[in-house]
């Protein structure tokens, strides 16, 4: 057999690694476009995503409380950043009608106002009861003598007549009345009355008792007692004395008596 020359066997040797080589260069050229295939970025989808997001969070708000989810939606709890709304005021028309219905009733009053000067003018003129008037009060003021005995709470035959005519003017109404009691500075000690406050709390709640019979609804009225301690006049002279023993009728513009007893 015939032997290759050494020669020859040399050169194709040298020649082998051009077929490693061309291997190694497709394969990092599949690497480079696999690379570049996952790192490039679609911008369109990009871009419909960026607009997606942009839309959601500048979006104005729909709802002020959250849509309540689970088995109590009544109880759901008001979000942190939630805006609570202030109270709601009236409305024009709703303070136009309190208004309005303030303005009939002080008209009233002071047309009752007046039938109470015609009713008791005479005793005006004796200076036995006094009138004063204003848009949201009627004082009605008596001498104690008009109604009771000296130191005494119950009522006297002529007071009767008088208590008629005021219930004749307050019975159809529905103003509040407050009755007031008061007495001069001079010491009472008895076993039914062992201070003025006992004395002018039941003058008071006499009157109360004797409109009440008159047809006078109860609920309307409260009674109640300053003893010496709302003068209206000097106590050291006896025509002083005699002013501050008194009995007051403040009849209000309004309905609720409560209300007419803590405001004043």
């Amino acid at each position: 057999m015939r032997r290759r020359s050494r020669r020859a066997e040399v050169a194709q040797n040298r020649e082998r690694w051009l077929i490693s080589y061309a291997d190694f260069i497709t394969l990092l050229f599949g690497f480079f476009v696999v690379m570049y295939s996952v790192s490039s970025v679609n911008e369109g989808k990009y871009k419909v995503l960026s607009e997606t997001l942009t839309g959601v969070f500048n979006a104005p708000q729909r709802a002020i409380t959250p849509i309540p989810v689970g088995e109590h939606p009544g109880l759901v709890a008001p979000a942190r950043d939630q805006v609570i709304p202030p109270p709601v005021a009236p409305a024009p028309a709703e303070q136009s009608t309190t208004v309005r219905e303030q303005a009939q009733r002080s008209e009233a009053l002071q047309s009752m106002a007046n039938q109470f000067a015609l009713e008791f003018d005479r005793l005006i003129g004796q200076g036995v009861v006094s009138l004063q008037s204003s848009d949201k009060w009627i004082e009605l003021s008596m001498r104690d003598s008009l109604l009771f005995g000296s130191g005494e709470a119950e009522p006297h035959y002529d007071a009767f007549p008088v208590m008629e005519r005021i219930a004749d003017i307050l019975r159809d109404k529905d103003n509040a009345v407050r009755v007031e009691g008061f007495t001069d500075d001079q010491p009472i000690r008895t076993s039914q009355y062992p201070s003025n406050w006992e004395l002018s709390s039941a003058r008071a709640a006499a009157v109360v008792r004797m409109l009440a019979g008159e047809g006078v609804d109860p609920s309307r009225m409260a009674a109640i007692g300053y003893g010496a301690w709302q003068p209206v006049a000097r106590n050291d002279t006896e025509e002083g004395r005699r002013r501050n023993r008194r009995v007051v009728l403040l009849i209000s513009r309004d309905a609720a008596i409560r209300g007419v007893v803590r405001s004043r």
